[in-house]
């Protein structure tokens, strides 16, 4: 695979818009059939730099289409992936784009700055209100090989780049219009990101001046951190040949099997002892201590049960895990309500999986458990998702009906586990053993919790041991300390439904019971504890 950067002239000076923007054009047409991939630097529509959004938006209007009809052009001609940073107009606001066409000359991705410096924010104004919220790094599969994107500012934030590895990248691009640090500098980012990610990273950036050792640097590097093309600060193009599946590979650990070495070290984070989120951020599923409490269906003594406001009251209280019931929706939304009816908890009637999402959010689920609570909303499991992934342990009740579950719901319900990085902070507990063994062949990283069935109440640890599971949640009063022994012995975690009196909260944790589900998370962790 060969892959060209182009690194054009830059200046201050805005008289030298018309031949900077023309030498981007020239370098493109320099391009040929032999070039896979082609990289233009940020900003690719305003040649020099302004000060001001006026400024900005003239040269935008001035040469956008110019410079996406040559991208598609030249994509076409080369049979090339021609990736280009510009000004894009979205139904927001203008944002910092990164435009993706393929050999076809389609555009096929666009990819959003993620971090944006002052300049953009207060003097050119661009939308940046997609970035307030979580999303996932942005990943484009073209022809097999997965891109990931960077832009300029996003190379410092390093915290990112775990994540990038997770999605197991090949190849990532990043378009830059750094103008302030050396090329030395530059170097140790995109050796340190390349590595770390294991992807090789294709830099295309603008020079100030050839003789100058800032600004400049484009680059291409390998996932070893090799160096296979730096420009520093000369203008033209440069090129570079690589095998994309030559990838870094190294002991994890000494003496260990081989692996990227990103996955080495996501075994031994501790992310607590760093995150910004600090003591908001939980010790994993596998590693916190046992006993604990759980608030089962959230603190539902202060709050409706299966709400935002039961699991954010369990959450500030401290508690290890939080229980919550999951339902699919007539148009396949996933909700959280215990019942598979509406009568109980809300102003509806009927199955929860026979109404659309849009009508269940027409539905009052807070006002039957108090007044100050009329016009709560059923929750879905992503909004549980993006304000308490990583801050509790998740005990995730998927229900069944006790036939196998819809595939295309169990998919969803993984898929936004991983979005959210949730994968070690969550377990699944299902009754079904037919539903049991379609998560666990789907998502076998996820522990799965065994739960009670009326037809076999007393062979809930045998079943776990059966089908490979890691926990059972034991229902009163169809279990004994043989049953707990035995689970142990066969290294199964206990959970038990449940215990609202301090003094039957002991009594199992006396038994050895590692988790305690409980309907007073309040009440029973302060007495338990002290």
């Amino acid at each position: 695979m060969k892959a060209i950067i182009i690194q054009p002239p830059y200046s201050n000076d805005l008289s030298f818009s018309e031949e900077y923007f023309q030498f981007k054009l020239d370098r493109l047409e320099e391009c040929d059939k032999t070039a896979d991939i082609i990289v233009l630097p940020e900003y690719s529509d305003v040649p020099c730099a302004t000060t001001t959004l006026e400024e900005t938006l003239y040269y935008h209007k001035k040469y956008i289409d110019i410079l996406l009809n040559k991208c598609i052009e030249t994509a076409k001609r080369c049979e090339a992936n021609v990736f280009v940073n510009a000004l894009s107009h979205e139904e927001t606001g203008y944002r910092n784009t990164t435009y993706c066409f393929n050999k076809q000359g389609e555009l096929v991705g666009k990819y959003f700055k993620k971090h944006l410096p002052p300049l953009e924010v207060n003097v050119l104004n661009l939308d940046r209100a997609y970035t307030e919220s979580f999303s996932e790094p942005y990943v484009l599969e073209i022809d097999g090989i997965r891109y990931g994107f960077l832009t300029c500012y996003d190379f410092y934030f390093y915290e990112a780049f775990a994540n990038i590895a997770k999605q197991n990248v090949d190849i990532i691009i990043g378009c830059s219009l750094q103008r302030s640090d050396t090329h030395e500098a530059i170097e140790i980012m995109c050796r340190f990101l390349a590595y770390n990610t294991n992807a090789y990273v294709i830099r295309s950036s603008v020079s100030f001046s050839e003789s100058s050792d800032i600004c400049g640097a484009s680059m291409i590097v390998s996932p070893k951190g090799k160096v296979l093309a730096n420009m520093k600060g000369t203008f033209g193009m440069a090129s570079a040949d690589f095998d994309v599946n030559d990838k870094y590979l190294k002991p994890a650990g000494f003496g260990n099997p081989l692996k990227p070495h990103y996955e080495y070290i996501e075994w031994g984070r501790n992310p607590w002892q760093y995150r910004p989120s600090g003591s908001a951020i939980v010790q994993t599923d596998e590693k916190m201590p046992y006993p604990r409490i759980c608030a089962h269906r959230g603190f539902s003594t202060v709050a409706p049960e299966n709400s935002m406001p039961a699991y954010g009251a369990a959450v500030a209280m401290g508690a290890e895990e939080i229980e919550f019931d999951l339902w699919w929706t007539k148009d396949g939304e996933i909700v959280s309500c215990h019942d598979d009816t509406l009568d109980r908890v809300s102003n509806g009637h009927g199955k929860i999986y026979e109404h659309t999402y849009e009508e269940l959010k027409k539905l009052d689920f807070g006002e039957k458990f108090g007044e100050k609570f009329k016009g709560l909303k059923i929750p879905k499991f992503e909004d549980i998702l993006e304000k308490f992934a990583g801050h509790t342990i998740l005990n995730i009740h998927v229900k069944d009906l006790g036939v196998p579950y819809d595939e295309a719901a169990m998919k969803k319900i993984v898929s936004l586990i991983r979005k959210y990085g949730a994968e070690k902070h969550c377990y699944f507990m299902i009754s079904a053993d037919c539903v049991i063994k379609q998560f666990k062949a789907y998502a076998p990283d996820i522990p799965m919790c065994v739960g009670h069935v009326k037809d076999r109440p007393w062979a809930i640890v045998d079943r776990a041991i059966e089908m490979g599971c890691e926990k059972v949640q034991l229902f009163k009063p169809y279990f004994n300390q043989e049953m707990i022994d035995k689970a142990h012995a066969n290294g199964i975690l206990c959970n038990v439904f449940f215990a609202d009196e301090v003094e039957e909260a002991q009594r199992y944790l006396e038994m050895g019971i590692d988790t305690i589900l409980t309907n007073d998370y309040n009440f029973i962790s302060q007495n338990v504890k002290r």
